[in-house]
């Protein structure tokens, strides 16, 4: 039997006090109001009672959720004496209604706005395989607080990867559901357009419920997809260049076993939809467009010496693209993503790697600005293909790996529960 709440809660507690003042995976904890939440479910358990399947399960939230009584930093300087929220985000009170523990704020890089991971304000989480690595972001400490067991299930928010980037480095499961399937009402925003709420667990399950309850779902439970005669559209092109060869290796070890239960496997032309999106996002990534316009009254009065130059440095280049660069951008995008939908209808689903490297050590980016935006562009090439072009996506860990890697799966606009059956078929299949 799975021991109580607050036993497990406790757990989470002391480990956290043994490393106070040096914390950097956590903003900020609630022990007390997560105490409270615990015994709360304990009882109902003793009951016979339960709120679904999140009644009692130890939750972290990206620390750009708004918390009613409290400002939402959104990882920055400049947001620590924001106005407090009114009320608690809308996925926050989703999860509390549901009987989730929230244990505190996971850190993220500054507005969440780039996959590295790291936060030159609040320190950078260590990467749960190797605290010399990165993280990954932007939803880092969401990503390290599930491997390293400080949470159950970590909210992380997605717009170019920002969910399924640290899941593959730190080796857990991470969730992007199709764009406004879960309200962003509450959630400090990147880019209105792009922006995802996901979960990130140990189990396609647990973040199937989690998906569930933050979309407002009735929980029905999780049925894996069988296998055999699925069709598996794998992108080679593009997006397998510049591979590492344990990630490849690993991806193949993946893909042939899929191929063994019977799954069709064939390959998936897109290099042409992703030469069309590049185009149309030449001058700004959506992204960047409108984080720019979210900040918009900093940026005005000149630069911010208390920003993280990597993320004040693109939005004040994006503030300076005229209003069509935007409208033209958004066109395109729509009709590349219309062009994308008809494309896979040939395919059940994609797989691919989440990212073709293994988390690289902080210190070989430090002060080498080259190597760093060169992996910055590897940590999302893939990924954002999700995020363009309005699909659902999840990283699940490959197996047998020295360090933590992703498959990431890929499905239409919209077919979000039957992606998360097919990836639990998949989890079963690769033994996790």
């Amino acid at each position: 039997m799975m021991p109580s709440s607050r036993d497990r809660l406790e757990d989470m507690l002391s480990r956290l006090a043994a490393r106070a003042g040096r914390e950097r995976v956590f903003a900020r904890l609630y022990p007390d109001a997560a105490r409270a939440a615990a015994d709360a479910a304990d009882a109902r358990r003793r009951a016979g009672v339960t709120l679904g399947p999140l009644d009692g399960r130890i939750a972290s939230i990206k620390d750009l959720f708004d918390v009613a009584g409290e400002p939402t930093t959104a990882g920055s300087l400049l947001r620590a004496s924001a106005a407090p929220a009114g009320t608690d985000a809308l996925v926050v009170a989703r999860l509390r209604r549901a009987g989730a523990v929230i244990l505190g704020k996971t850190a993220m890089t500054e507005f969440a706005f780039t996959a590295i991971g790291d936060n030159p304000h609040f320190g950078t989480p260590p990467n749960a395989a190797d605290a010399s690595r990165i993280p990954g972001g932007s939803s880092s400490g969401a990503g390290v607080s599930v491997a390293e067991g400080t949470s159950e299930i970590a909210i992380g928010s997605d717009t170019g990867g920002s969910v399924r980037i640290p899941a593959a480095l730190n080796g857990t499961v991470g969730f992007k559901p199709t764009a406004r399937r879960v309200p962003l009402a509450g959630a400090f925003p990147l880019s209105p357009t792009l922006d995802s709420i996901g979960p990130l667990a140990r189990s396609v399950a647990d973040c199937a419920a989690a998906d569930a309850v933050m979309a407002g779902e009735e929980w029905a439970g999780l049925h894996p997809v069988p296998l055999a005669g699925l069709r598996v559209g794998v992108p080679r092109g593009r997006l397998f260049e510049h591979m590492e060869d344990a990630v490849g290796e690993g991806f193949e070890r993946c893909l042939a076993a899929i191929g063994r239960t019977g799954a069709h496997v064939a390959e998936a032309h897109m290099d042409d939809l992703l030469a069309g999106m590049r185009e149309a996002t030449r001058r700004a990534s959506i992204a960047a467009l409108e984080g720019a316009e979210v900040h918009a009254d900093w940026l005005e009065a000149g630069p911010a010496t208390a920003v993280d130059p990597h993320v004040s440095g693109p939005l004040s280049r994006a503030a300076t693209a005229p209003a069509p660069v935007y409208i033209r951008a958004l066109r395109r995008r729509a009709e590349l993503a219309a062009a994308m939908d008809e494309r896979l209808t040939g395919f059940d689903v994609l797989a691919l790697p989440t990212v073709p490297l293994l988390a690289p050590r902080i210190a070989d980016l430090a002060g080498d600005e080259t190597r760093r935006n060169r992996t910055e562009g590897l940590l999302l090439r893939n990924t954002q293909v999700a995020n363009q072009f309005d699909l659902c996506a999840i990283s699940l860990p490959m197996p047998d790996m020295e360090l933590p890697a992703g498959l990431m799966l890929v499905a239409r606009n919209g077919h979000d529960r039957r992606l998360l059956g097919i990836a639990a078929a998949v989890e079963a299949l690769l033994g996790r």
